[in-house]
């Protein structure tokens, strides 16, 4: 006879106080609701512009190699395209030992705080500082390594970029890993030098790691933004002090390739492999081939940035006149200013059918405030007739 009994399982803590993620949220909030016109997604930051054109030809020969286990942490030729890559764009020559390939940035940004968060810091429960909004991964990388999650408000009045500066003392120092996303998603800001070595001082007094994460750093409007590597190197910081994530999803339109990279002191970088040799995920071989050529190229990044340059002037002509709506310097997102966030998403699908992302799904409450809540996000991601459309609709249903 078989017997089945009924097991009371627990569950860890530490994740029991998660608000459900954005997009199903997004769902609750509209798909019961039918939309007032067709339907124009502005939701998701997922790149729809031509990927490359050399990709298929490269998979194709070296598909072959799907079997064989890939290099864990790069290959030779693709690890040296990353660092040739790194000089050519901040000026700093870096050994290829620092710097390993990662199933784009979000395994990197989860791990690595794995790897370099110690269990306690001067004593304490070490604490893990980002920004409010933010992108979702750092909050359950920081539980997840039995850290205390600490959100920093950037709003329009500390410019969009969070004022870690101005945090007392004793937070500061029990602060082990500093998230820093420049571009800023959702806002769109841009880290100055100045910003980076104001932060990379903070790192040396209070003893802790900055994670810049910086993947929308070629979807720039004006001049490329500066990389927390490069102010290191500028101003002689501890480079065991500096962990950069990026990646191939936005800067080339490849998604799909799950394939980014991280560079880190050599210290670091070692218990970050470390960690991939036992845990990680390493990108199939042939994937490794098609990164490294994408690295190689630059032509099609610049074409790419063309594109959402010419969206972005659409868009400044469509909100021309629209009282604080301004232009992010950078990503391809806007970030717009309306009463409540949820209630102007719900509107706009009802009455438009556009689709767009409610800013407090980005943030958290804190003191019972949500720095995202008076906002919407709206990417720009579509080709340029139909992201037309979906401003326009935005502007009459919301603004006009």
């Amino acid at each position: 006879m078989t017997l089945i009994h009924e097991a009371m399982m627990d569950f860890p803590e530490r994740f029991s106080n998660l608000p459900e993620y954005a997009f199903p949220r997004l769902r609750t909030l509209l798909d019961s609701h039918a939309p007032g016109g067709d339907t124009i997604a502005m939701t998701i930051g997922e790149p729809r512009h031509p990927m490359p054109a050399f990709v298929g030809d490269v998979l194709a020969a070296h598909i072959a190699e799907f079997g064989r286990y890939p290099a864990n942490h790069g290959t030779d030729a693709l690890l040296g395209a990353i660092t040739d890559w790194i000089d050519r764009r901040y000026g700093v020559r870096i050994d290829t030992d620092r710097v390993m390939t990662l199933n784009g940035t979000r395994e990197g940004l989860f791990n690595a705080a794995i790897a370099l968060c110690p269990e306690q810091k001067n004593g304490q429960k070490p604490i893990v500082l980002m920004p409010n909004p933010f992108y979702q991964v750092y909050a359950i990388a920081a539980l997840t390594a039995a850290a205390q999650p600490v959100f920093v408000p950037a709003t329009a009045a500390t410019g969009f970029m969070p004022d870690y500066a101005s945090l007392p003392a004793e937070v500061l120092d029990r602060t082990a890993i500093l998230y820093i996303c420049s571009p800023a998603n959702p806002q769109g800001a841009v880290a100055s030098k100045e910003y980076l070595a104001q932060l990379l001082r903070l790192a040396q007094k209070h003893d802790f790691r900055i994670f810049a994460d910086e993947c929308y750093s070629e979807l720039y409007r004006f001049d490329p933004p500066p990389g927390l590597l490069q102010v290191a190197h500028e101003i002689g910081a501890d480079p065991e002090r500096v962990v950069i994530f990026h990646s191939l999803s936005k800067r080339s339109n490849l998604p799909g390739l799950r394939s980014g990279f991280v560079a880190a002191g050599t210290a670091a970088m070692g218990q970050i492999r470390q960690l991939r040799a036992y845990a990680g995920a390493p990108i199939a071989q042939p994937l490794q081939h098609v990164a490294q050529k994408v690295w190689e190229d630059e032509d099609h990044v610049v074409v790419n940035r063309a594109l959402y340059a010419e969206k972005f002037l659409d868009a400044e002509e469509i909100f021309a006149g629209i009282p604080d709506i301004t232009m992010p310097e950078a990503g391809f997102f806007l970030w717009l200013p309306v009463k409540d966030g949820e209630a102007a998403a719900l509107r706009l699908w009802q009455q438009t059918g556009v689709r767009v992302l409610p800013g407090a799904y980005l943030s958290r409450d804190v003191n019972g405030e949500n720095p995202g809540a008076g906002y919407i996000r709206v990417a720009l991601v579509a080709p340029k007739e139909e992201t037309q459309r979906g401003l326009v609709k935005l502007r009459d249903c919301l603004y006009g």
